[in-house]
């Protein structure tokens, strides 16, 4: 599957040619209907969920709930596969898909909103119906915090935080923290309205270092913060005009939910690391958890001393002015990381949900891009300034554009050294 669309113009050098066939081997190592197909299997009367097994005679009902980027597709594939054993379901994420039984709907992200809400009382209506004698299965996947929304006030209250955060230095543990807390779902609220049936969650992790039980802020995990947890960090931030609740702390609420990993962005960076061993060349992946400052993750890989494929995946952070132009974290860190390479080397940084904050999933950076830039008579520092790295790269033709492709695993970063 060709998932770049623009290939073909990007692809003018022997080394961009690498850098973006690697892109695509980590897009080929989450698509979610391999990662289902891998490990969502029926042998006999048993459903094997990775290394789980469970008798399907046990059960009255099998329903299927969602929410996040990857839950429609998600669904689509388990409904392929458990047909009409499936009673019902209800998911939500970014795009529709067409299923026979589960139905599925396209909320808006990243803000929460009405129409959001909405759909998660439909969920609900599932949730709380759920016997003991029912298995109920949950995609959880990234997006899924902004997407899974109540009760109603939490639409308004989680747009602010949103709103908030993003003026903030707050790190996504925190926010996810006060995110548990304005909620009747997350931090385990989930579980709490699905006792007291078997609920297996299939975690599509978008959390940099494999923090599954922070994915859609954990509505199928025991939360060990408390309301004075929440009031620490709402008062290190100057966060104002909230109304926090307590999560559910009774542990028999978790005692038949089994959350089960099934994707990180180390899924990625191991794809494209095979990819570039088949290639021929050496290749080193740096961290799972690049989500510094941007002009640390600079120093960071500038700093690397390693000839051939290095790397990385997380979310370095981006400080958005008040007038600020087009673009995302990716394009903004390849635009930063521009000036510091050499002849033949390349960098790129992705969105591996295809979207960063704009129609493009990041950008593509070399010695040829500055050339253009010069000829342009583009100052790309002017561009980095106003955080305007859409624009820059729109006009150098260095935009990677891919489309939203329903998967997410966190932002992933490629430097291609010299190697001869």
């Amino acid at each position: 599957m060709a998932w770049i669309k623009n290939k073909k113009d990007l692809a003018l050098t022997p080394e961009r040619k690498v850098a973006l066939s690697l892109v695509e081997a980590a897009f080929e190592a989450i698509e979610t209907k391999k990662v289902i197909r891998k490990n969502f299997k029926i042998k006999g009367n048993e459903l094997v969920i990775k290394n789980k097994k469970f008798n399907l005679k046990k059960f009255k009902k099998i329903s299927v709930i969602g929410f996040g980027k990857v839950s429609c597709l998600a669904a689509l594939e388990i409904e392929n596969i458990l047909g009409k054993k499936i009673s019902q379901g209800v998911v939500i994420g970014e795009t529709q898909t067409k299923c026979e039984i589960i139905k599925t709907y396209a909320g808006t992200h990243p803000l929460p909103s009405r129409k959001n809400f909405l759909i998660t009382k439909d969920l609900i209506k599932i949730a709380s119906g759920a016997s003991k004698d029912d298995l109920v299965i949950v995609v959880v996947s990234g997006g899924g915090s902004a997407l899974l929304c109540w009760p109603e006030t939490e639409c308004s209250l989680g747009k602010k935080l949103y709103l908030d955060s993003i003026k903030s230095d707050i790190p996504i543990e925190e926010l996810n923290i006060l995110r548990k807390h304005l909620s009747g779902l997350k931090g385990g609220g989930l579980a709490k309205i699905l006792y007291p049936a078997t609920v297996v969650s299939l975690i599509f992790c978008d959390v940099p270092s494999n923090r599954f039980e922070m994915v859609a802020s954990g509505p199928t995990y025991y939360d060990s913060t408390t309301i004075k947890d929440v009031e620490k960090i709402a008062k290190k931030y100057n966060f104002k005009g909230y109304s926090f609740n307590e999560t559910p702390k009774e542990n028999i609420y978790f005692k038949k939910v089994f959350n089960i990993p099934l994707l990180s962005n180390l899924d990625a960076l191991n794809g494209m690391k095979k990819k570039a061993n088949e290639l021929g060349l050496r290749a080193k992946i740096l961290s799972s958890d690049i989500s510094r400052k941007q002009d640390q993750a600079v120093k960071i890989f500038s700093s690397v001393n390693f000839r051939g494929v290095i790397l990385a995946g997380g979310e370095p952070e981006a400080a958005v002015p008040k007038n600020h132009g087009k673009g995302g974290r990716n394009q903004e860190l390849t635009l930063k990381m521009l000036s510091k390479l050499k002849d033949k080397e390349v960098f790129i940084s992705f969105g591996s949900d295809g979207w960063d904050n704009s129609p493009a999933a990041g950008a593509i950076a070399d010695a040829l891009t500055l050339k253009k830039a010069e000829k342009l008579k583009l100052n790309p520092n002017d561009f980095a300034r106003h955080f305007d790295a859409f624009n820059f790269f729109k006009k150098t033709g260095d935009l990677i554009i891919t489309g939203k492709t329903n998967e997410n695993v966190s932002d992933l970063m490629i430097l291609l050294k010299k190697v001869n």
